[in-house]
């Protein structure tokens, strides 16, 4: 353990993996437990630097934690092709040891919270997984299908299909554009002070692997999943996608994700699930402009409640 880059209070372990890869974890312990434990789960060319979020949650008694995976932010390694997988279930590996040392840190009940990508990789790993001590998932703005033309979807996936599989290194003219990394940083319109090493302002490079890899959990979602513990997923109440150069209607709409999408497969994720719109929310909700994201928490502090409770977690053994 070492104390982490974002200074005092936070505390980073390297979770060693197979093939030489490793992930962080990240730890931010509240002052006092006493709802168990979130662990947090970023997005696309993204890694854990919302200190808010993390001190919103402990505040409130949860023990925060979060993962850099392989191959992001923190855990990048020379040679890493950022981002980048041919399978999501390669993440699992990360996850599992992330819950294991949870669980010996004292935690039963476990939070799940996912950005993006990671909640599409989340949603999968707690199908597959069926984790009982993990008791509710909370997505914000979750990628649950490929935005864009219905060709890009059918005939653009099969093409992504076939080439992903012979050439899964090869770029593609895709990715997140400026306009949405523009609003963000506080060195253009936004407020955050993020390493754009880690999360470029201007877009991350696309591989067709990492894209069909991303096209085949969209499909066995899309099939229904068996997730049994309580869902919350929140999203933006409208999507301004194809932005090339920044304008103010960027901060208020998901430049990144088709909201439509969002809202349209979020009850195939499991049995018990709750949809919140947020009116002029950002594709990271938490990110957006003060009075929009005291929205979400807000939106987020109730369900827990209701979900979770105020109680007193209940605390396993070290092991």
């Amino acid at each position: 353990m070492r104390q982490d880059i974002l200074g005092p209070g936070y505390i980073s372990r390297t979770l060693l993996l197979q093939d030489e890869a490793v992930a962080t974890m990240v730890h931010h312990p509240a002052p006092e437990n006493t709802r168990g434990a979130v662990l947090y789960i970023h997005g696309f060319a993204d890694y854990f630097f919302q200190t808010h979020m993390a001190e919103h949650l402990a505040a409130r008694g949860f023990d925060f934690y979060a993962l850099d995976l392989r191959r992001y932010g923190r855990s990048l390694r020379p040679g890493d092709i950022p981002s980048f997988t041919r399978d999501l279930t390669e993440y699992y590996e990360e996850l599992d040891l992330a819950v294991e040392q949870i669980r010996r840190d004292g935690h039963g009940p476990l939070v799940v919270l996912a950005h993006s990508t990671g909640g599409l990789i989340a949603s999968l790993w707690l199908h597959d997984r069926q984790p009982a001590h993990i008791e509710a998932l909370v997505l914000n703005s979750p990628w649950l299908d490929l935005q864009g033309t219905w060709f890009r979807r059918t005939i653009g996936t099969w093409l992504i299909r076939a080439v992903g599989r012979v050439r899964p290194y090869a770029e593609i003219p895709a990715g997140v554009e400026p306009a949405y990394g523009e609003s963000l940083h506080v060195d253009y319109h936004g407020e955050w002070a993020f390493n754009t090493a880690w999360k470029p302002v201007r877009g991350s490079t696309v591989r067709i692997g990492w894209l069909r890899a991303i096209r085949r959990g969209h499909a066995r979602l899309h099939k229904g999943l068996d997730l049994r513990m309580p869902v919350l997923v929140m999203h933006s109440d409208k999507s301004r996608l194809g932005l090339e150069e920044w304008s103010p209607e960027a901060m208020t709409a998901d430049t990144v994700l088709d909201v439509g999408h969002i809202s349209r497969w979020s009850t195939a994720i499991g049995w018990h699930v709750t949809t919140a719109t947020i009116g002029d929310g950002m594709h990271d909700l938490f990110l957006s402009p003060e009075p929009v994201r005291n929205r979400v928490f807000t939106v987020m502090d109730e369900w827990l409640g209701n979900t979770v409770g105020d109680r007193m977690p209940d605390m396993v053994s070290p092991v």
